[in-house]
């Protein structure tokens, strides 16, 4: 097997890698490893595709809940075309999968052991030890590309299962499949699959696949009776499949190109046309050439680790959500449409800021496809997969979306329809399916200030609702809405109604606490502020600790809550201290491997001591990223965690709804983000290193900020961030932050 860039792919990518400015791009892609993090509860795809791709080829192991089809143990079940990267939860997708066999087809297992699994950009290529077989895979935006190489053998095979799909404890189930042989040469059918992690309605994946090399026999098989020579099977709500027939020499390669839709077997042929050559590395430079595009956005200058790291991260977080745009099965429209937000309750808070920031322009194409399922489906989802909304975690987080792309100045927005849709998750009760769409619990809300223990995840619910009220308050403002204005910021101050000041731990007093219908409170022996929780709990993959501090729009009034600056600041000290639990998940009670806490960090800058905040930030890119398989502190979310450690690298991070951007620690002495409308952003961080973490002084386009913090509106043509950094603390940044409230 080839493992390293041979001359013909080299040759390639000199010829398809070319700039957005015309001249020839850096090749970045020696930089990303796409087996980082596919372990240790990461969960990423580690198959080819391209940014935001349809198609996602790559293994589907035997393991149950390894949500990208990937498994450390496993054997290979086979090599499919559909998935997701990075979530938890229940699996979605494994759909149209195909294995390069010999001898006799088992149905009941065909899975192998495998060995020599590599993977680069745009390349997965792996051996089956039981057929002695190998597969290499890459991928366009809506095709694949499939080569395997079989020894010498008069039965080799080619199997297409269409009654495989990954398997969890959210199941998917098979709703029925076909499958048609064409020719020799050509296959087209459908899988139709419900379920999985949103507990979807049923989606249809339609393919079109066509060899290189004629099949020397065929046959399909229905609910594994396998049938020689019939060549189709017709929908009857059982697993379908087919299989081509080869007498092999020794290394001979057969080489299939798929193409993938959620339209029609004829769209899947339509969409196959994008792979126009059979030549696998030149498919390969093709898929490459688009990431570069990508990996070019931003130049850093660092270590092989560091790069290694940082463009991996870059990449996870442009692996979703999925451009579906003309492939809607739902309706027609000419608008935009993404699919696979997997969830903006994790994405809202760094995913979707870096978009903004580097990508606005498919920022947008994303808000108005996410307005579109509003006006035809009646509600703009927190969370869609397989065409279908669901689930929601916690807040109508789509909220903050709309609002941030306004106070940051994007355009191509139907603002006032947005503000609608903002309104109908504040009011309308999405009815009996609470986790599917709009807010839950809020005839609790707006009639108390608070959802109460009578619905789930009350505690997140009531918390990121005041935040998702004050995003409706803000572009209300904007648009002259003076009275909606006015009712949503009184609203967004609805999280201190969970404020019980008489709870007190570790030596502090104050926390989110539930409260029954009638307003009172839970006692101290029903609830602790270290009780964490999942769907049917108080709070979302969170616990009162760490949600307590969960305020992003009101931080003045929660350091007022907490007692002052020097109360909050020491109640932050613990928090990222006190060793409750197994520092191997946690720092201190720290738990960046789920979202509530991505901005806690932060939160020392709004008490003057952006020294804690680099020492914490500091702390956690270098503990726990890193470039191994377990190189990602948990699920990475749809590229969540990713994008969290590329804007903290860079030095600042978004409080995601506002035009505020709030200085972390640089850890690269110079990078340049070349933004989409041609300007530059230059960043340079003089004497940054491992051991010069604290901001010295900061110049913002050649003027001094005092503050640490600074607009996006400042950056957003491009400029100047020029830092100085030292080994001790300075009197920099004691001025805080202006709270936006």
């Amino acid at each position: 097997m080839n493992k390293y860039f041979n001359i013909a792919i080299v040759t390639a990518l000199s010829v398809a890698i070319t700039s957005f400015k015309g001249n020839a791009m850096s090749d970045l892609s020696q930089y990303v490893d796409p087996f980082i993090g596919v372990d240790g509860g990461g969960n990423v795809f580690p198959g080819p595709c391209v940014p935001f791709g349809m198609v996602k080829v790559g293994p589907d192991c035997g393991g149950k809940d390894w949500n990208a089809g990937w498994d450390r143990d496993g054997n290979i079940h086979g090599f499919s075309n559909v998935h997701v990267s990075g979530t938890g939860g229940g699996c979605k997708y494994g759909n149209v999968l195909f294995a390069p066999i010999t001898g006799n087809l088992d149905m009941q297992d065909y899975s192998s052991p495998r060995n020599n699994e590599h993977v680069a950009l745009g390349l997965y290529e792996v051996d089956l030890k039981r057929y002695g077989t190998s597969a290499r895979l890459t991928a366009l935006q809506r095709s694949a590309m499939h080569e395997y190489t079989f020894p010498a053998s008069d039965d080799s095979k080619i199997i297409i299962d269409l009654g495989s799909f990954l398997s969890s404890h959210e199941r998917q189930y098979l709703v029925g499949s076909e499958v048609r042989i064409i020719s020799d040469k050509e296959i087209e059918g459908y899988t139709r699959v419900r379920g999985g992690w949103n507990i979807g309605e049923p989606y249809t994946v339609y393919f079109y696949a066509v060899f290189d090399t004629p099949s020397d026999d065929c046959g399909t098989w229905k609910s594994h009776r396998v049938e020689p020579g019939k060549r189709e099977q017709y929908d009857t709500s059982e697993p379908t499949g087919a299989y081509f027939s080869y007498r092999t020499s020794d290394k001979q390669k057969v080489t299939v190109k798929v193409g993938i839709s959620y339209l029609s077997t004829g769209k899947a042929r339509m969409n196959l046309s994008e792979m126009n050559s059979w030549n696998f590395d030149e498919v390969r430079a093709a898929c490459v050439s688009r990431w570069n595009e990508i990996l070019n956005k931003i130049e850093v200058k660092g270590s092989d680790e560091q790069k290694k790291i940082f463009y991996t991260a870059l990449y996870h977080s442009y692996l979703q959500p999925v451009d579906k745009t003309g492939e809607n099965s739902k309706w027609i429209s000419d608008e935009p449409y993404y699919d696979d937000y997997y969830c903006i309750w994790d994405t809202f808070r760094a995913t979707h800021p870096l978009f903004t920031l580097l990508t606005p322009s498919k920022q947008v194409d994303m808000l108005r496809s996410l307005l579109d399922i509003y006006r035809y489906e009646g509600y703009a989802p927190d969370a869609r997969s397989g065409d279908d909304n669901g689930r929601v975690q916690g807040g109508s987080n789509v909220d903050i979306l709309f609002t941030d792309a306004y106070v940051k100045g994007l355009k191509g927005i139907d603002y006032e329809l947005a503000l609608e849709a903002m309104i109908k998750n504040a009011e309308v009760s999405p009815g009996d399916d609470e986790r599917k769409e709009g807010r839950g619990g809020i005839s609790d809300y707006n009639e108390k200030g608070f959802v109460s223990t009578k619905f789930e995840r009350a505690g997140t619910r009531t918390m990121e609702y005041a935040n998702c009220d004050y995003a409706i308050a803000t572009l209300a403002r904007g648009l002259k809405e003076k009275e909606i204005a006015q009712k949503y910021m009184e609203r967004s101050r609805n999280w201190q109604n969970l404020w019980n000041p008489d709870v007190e731990s570790l030596g502090f007093k104050g926390f989110v606490w539930p409260r029954y219908s009638d307003g009172s409170w839970w006692s101290e022996n029903d609830y602790s502020v270290f009780q964490g929780g999942t769907w049917p709990d108080f709070v979302y993959e969170t616990f009162s600790w760490e949600l307590s501090f969960y305020v992003p729009h009101d931080v003045n009034a929660l350091i007022e809550k907490c007692g002052g600056k020097e109360q909050f600041t020491r109640r932050l000290d613990t928090y990222f201290s006190h060793e409750k639990w197994d520092q191997r998940w946690y720092m201190g009670l720290f738990q960046i491997s789920n979202e509530p806490g991505f901005l806690t960090p932060t939160l020392y800058n709004y008490v003057g001591r952006p020294d804690k905040t680099a020492e914490v930030v500091r702390k956690t890119l270098k503990e726990r990223y890193n470039t191994t398989k377990e190189g990602i502190p948990g699920n990475d979310d749809s590229g969540s965690m990713s994008s969290w450690y590329v804007f903290h690298a860079l030095g600042f991070y978004p409080n995601t709804g506002q035009d505020l951007y709030l200085i972390s620690s640089p850890t690269f002495e110079e990078a340049v983000i070349h933004l989409e409308n041609g300007r530059d952003l230059s960043i340079k961080a003089k004497k940054a290193s491992d051991k010069n973490i604290y901001v010295q002084s900061v110049k913002l386009n050649g003027e001094p900020l005092d503050a640490c913090s600074f607009k996006h509106t400042d950056i957003a043509n491009g400029g100047t961030l020029e830092f100085v950094m030292g080994s001790k603390p300075s009197k920099w940044g004691t001025v805080g932050v202006e709270n936006q409230l």
